[in-house]
This record gives C-alpha cells, structure tokens and sequence, in this order.
C-alpha cells in the first residue's frame, strides 16, 4: 500500500432506482451511453476511474483544477442529451469534488479523502456539482467558474463538519445557475461532562437550587433557539413532485416523419380559446399524457388546471379548493419541470376547469403524410451533413439525437428552428410532436428531416441548402411558369432539382435516382429555353454555392 494526496471525483445518478423501477432496459441502455460519456471525458481530463458500483464513479485527478474542469463538462453535456426526455425520465448525476489523502492498494483507492468525496456528490444538486474548500482554494482563480459556499457541513461518518461550496452551472443562454444554500452545520456544544461540573459548583459555592434552576433555564433557553433555526433550503428536483392532488403522467419524447418536398406554411387554426377540451386536438405531448387527459383529468372536480409550453413539458392540478389555486398549481408545475430541464419556453395555461384557455391555437403544420418512404433519397442519418443548422446546433444534434432512444425524430423549420423528440412510442407521436413543437416555435410549417437513423428527405451536398424551396412563390421563377414547376414537381418523389436562367424560366430534373442526375438533367432543360442556368433548388431546399 502507498499513500498519496489526490484529486477525488465522486458521481452518482438521482433517482437512479425509481429510473430502473419505471424502466429497466432503458435506463441501462442510456446508462452505458451516459457512462461512455464520462469515462470519455474523464480519460480526456488525465483522470483514472478507480472504482465502479452500479449508476456510481469514483475517479483521481492529478490536479483538481483537472477534476473540476472534467465535472463542469460532463454535467454540460450530459444536460444537453437529458434536454432530449422528459423530465421524470432524466438521467442526471450529482458530483463530489475533494483533495484528500489516500491509501492506494491494488489500483482501489481508499481513505477519507474518498469518503468525503462520496458526501460532497450527496450534498451536490441534481445536475450540479459540490467541492470541498479545499478545491474551491485551489481553483477558484485558474477556472472561469462561479461558487456559492453553504458553510460547513455535517455529513454522515465523518467526525468534523466538511466546508462546502457548490459550482454555478452555466444555462444554455450564457447565464448562472445560483445554487440553493444548504443548511450549515450546527456548532458542537461542549462536551456533556461539564454542565453536570459547572450546576455542582455553583450550587455548593454560591446558591445551590438557585444556581440550578438558573442553568436549567438557560439550557432550555438554548436549546429552543437551536429549534427554531431556519430549515435548509431544498433546490427542485429535475424530476418534481407536484403538491397537488393527483399528478399528469410525463409525456414521452416521440419521433418525427419528414415529407420528401417542402410543407407549404399553413395558417394556424383559430384559437379554441372559451371551447371544451378535445383531448386530440391538445398540441405538443405525446398520447400518454393525451390518455390521461381524457381518463382522469376529464372527469376530476371543477377545480382544475392544465399547463403546457412549446417544448412539450406539462403541469396538471386537481381537486383545488378554488380555480386560483388550481392555475397556481399547474403552471408552477409545469415551469418547475421546464426550468429542471433548462427548457427557455415559459409555461402556459391551457385548459382551465375543461374549457380551454390558451390563446394561440394549434400550431401551424404542414399537409400530411409527413414522410414519404422513398429508397432513392433516404440514406443514413449524419450530424454533419444536417441542412442549415450552425456548427453548435449540430453538436447538439450529434450528442443528443445520435445516441438517443428510437423512436426519434427531427423536424426543421424554414430560419433554421428545429425540434427533436426522442424515444417515443410510434413514428405517428415522434413527427406529429416534432412538427408541432418546431411549429410553434417557428411560427410556420416544419417538416421531417430525419427518422430515427436515416434522413428522409433529399440532402444535397453538390450546393448549400439555405432554405424551404416553395415553387409557387419562389421570385427567381418568371411568374407565368410557377404553376407548371408545382404541378411537374408533383409528389416529390425522387431526387428533383429546378435551374433558372437570366430570364427566369426553369429548367427541371425530374425522379432522378441521384443528385447529380437531378442537377444535370434541370441545367439541360433550362438551356433549353433561357441562359446562364444556375440550380436554385434541390428536393425540398433552395440552394446556394457552398462557400
């Protein structure tokens, strides 16, 4: 055995057990992707995982700066995949951080400094990362990082009080977290011994019972300011429990379908503000939450509430002893689970009692079907090539979509919005809900872009996609031509490209089996009746020089 001073990083997953009671297979799969994650960028970071136990890490660093730097990654890109489910099935971890002496034998390390680590992980937020002051001294001027100190705190077999401080995690918007403080640890009274010492001796020196009840006073005195110390403020759960009657089922990410052409922008419906309920109609959740809107929610008392927001996250409130209450309770629901999410969509009312409430209707979505299975154009599913999305928009599409759960789903809408549900329990759920929510968000019709691990729609790479190609208002086109490029365009099958020339008259490659084909066939048709053709379009995108 030797002995050495370590960096020791200790993580372990929230709610790890009721994730295995609601979900076994799954939540094993996403652990070993989660733990692929870790290890990654544990070895990235010159760490050594030492010890494993089920959802637990246990790893040394060479320097704590190291083992911070390391923790702060991985809890940013493990929220980022967890941005992906709903908040009841997020798989988050909470991390420890000390620097200790340690004992190594046979490549295990053990000592307090591993203990301490395993407290510090105990006390962490969900998501969020606790140190030791220790660490906190030696990398609070090295990292850009921010900390809340909780004071001192008594944790479990360990005889003194441990310093803590929590690390600000950074929001998806460049803003901090702010921790919630813990509660301190109480000083240690004296030892017992004395006050037994102190009541005789003043009692036979000077007043005896007089003495004694004196000290008995002031002991109790003591003890009921001990008593009524503020309780520790508990920071929200990524997986809330409701203070409600009866709690809405999380809905379940679900994929989307893509169509093989452009959806057309179809206005919104009116709002359904003043109207019943019509459970099919509730946008944005996944037919789980659908069931229980029409089983339970349906029939429960007068006093109730149904909270949503674009992104799919929901609150339900029932059986409240008045309507305030009942909205109160919802979207305080509802943004909880949004916020634990990092979700930047405010919560709404929906329904109130069984009459709907929110004002903006269902969102705007293209003409079905969806997807158009077509064994031309579809090809497997690649983060890089994703149409029009900036380099940080496909790095979150490659660590959260790629690994994800089938069945997954992808919509895009025409300025780049785009919107994943993932996991869901049909193809139907994932690109109705992915349609939808990029729909709300994008103000117009999205479409499918991809299904689970194959692009369903023609992805050029010979040009740029810079936007949704739509023929019938499409400037470039001569007027008195639109009509006869939509109609010749028809179903969209294939792979379809459209040229104009200085005069605006198109020129069409029609069902190619490939983009060049396509490309080759619109250029010759177009020199056909105008010059210096150029592609404008190919499938269901306008096009541009790639550079």
């Amino acid at each position: 055995m030797k002995r050495k001073i370590a960096a020791i990083f200790a993580a372990d997953i929230a709610g790890y057990s009721r994730l295995v009671a609601e979900d076994e297979e799954e939540t094993l799969r996403r652990l070993a992707s989660y733990r692929e994650v870790i290890d990654d960028f544990i070895a990235k970071a010159n760490g050594r995982i030492f010890n494993t136990a089920g959802d637990a890490v246990l790893a040394e660093f060479p320097s704590a700066v190291d083992a911070v730097r390391c923790a702060i990654d991985i809890q940013e890109s493990l929220r980022t995949r967890n941005m992906a489910y709903p908040p009841s099935r997020q798989m988050s971890f909470r991390i420890g951080i000390t620097i200790g002496d340690v004992v190594e034998r046979d490549g295990d390390l053990l000592g307090d400094g591993v203990n301490i680590a395993a407290r510090l992980e105990g006390l962490a937020e969900v998501g969020g990362i606790c140190v030791s002051r220790a660490v906190h001294e030696q990398v609070a001027n090295k990292l850009s990082v921010q900390f809340a100190d909780i004071g001192a705190q008594e944790v479990k077999n360990i005889p003194t009080p441990v310093h803590a401080y929590m690390v600000a995690m950074r929001r998806e918007d460049g803003t901090y977290t702010t921790p919630k403080l813990k509660k301190v640890a109480k000083a240690e009274s004296g030892p017992n011994w004395m006050w037994p010492l102190v009541v005789g001796v003043v009692s036979v020196v000077a007043i005896g019972v007089g003495g004694f009840l004196y000290f008995t006073k002031l002991e109790t005195t003591q003890l009921s300011s001990t008593a009524t110390a503020p309780s520790p403020v508990v920071a929200p759960s990524h997986s809330p429990t409701p203070a409600i009657a009866t709690k809405a089922p999380e809905p379940s990410p679900t994929p989307t379908q893509s169509a093989a052409a452009a959806p057309t922008p179809m206005p919104s419906p009116p709002a359904a503000s003043g109207g019943k309920i019509v459970v099919d109609a509730v946008p944005f959740i996944g037919e789980r939450l659908r069931a229980y809107l029409g089983n339970e929610y349906s029939t429960a008392g007068d006093y109730k509430a149904f909270a949503l927001n674009v992104g799919g996250f929901t609150g339900s409130s029932v059986n409240q002893p008045n309507e305030e209450a009942a909205r109160s309770a919802a979207l305080d629901q509802c943004q909880k689970r949004a916020d634990a999410a990092q979700s930047p969509r405010r919560c709404e009312l929906y329904a109130v009692g069984n009459n709907v409430v929110y004002a903006h209707g269902r969102p705007p979505m293209p003409p079905q079907p969806w997807v158009r299975h077509d064994t031309k154009i579809e090809r497997a599913f690649v983060s890089k090539d994703f149409p029009m999305l900036r380099d940080q928009a496909r790095n979150r599409v490659e660590n959260i979509y790629v690994p994800a759960a089938k069945t997954r789903s992808v919509a895009l809408g025409p300025n780049g919005q785009y919107f994943m549900v993932l996991g869901a329990s049909s193809v139907d759920e994932a690109t109705r809900r992915s349609l939808e929510s990029c729909g709300g968000i994008a103000g117009v019709a999205c479409m499918i872009v991809a299904v689970d691990d194959v692009f369903v729609v023609p992805i050029p790479t010979l040009l740029k996609p810079n936007g949704f190609f739509h023929a019938a208002t499409n400037s470039s086109i001569v007027a008195d031509a639109r009509d006869d490029v939509v109609r010749k365009l028809g179903d969209g099958m294939g792979w379809n490209a459209v040229a104009v020339g200085t005069a605006g008259r198109p020129g069409l490659g029609l069902k190619a089996a490939d983009e060049q084909t396509a490309v080759n066939g619109a250029l010759a048709d177009c020199v056909k009746h105008d010059s210096d053709c150029h592609v404008i379009a190919i499938g269901p995108f306008t096009v541009g020089p790639t550079n």
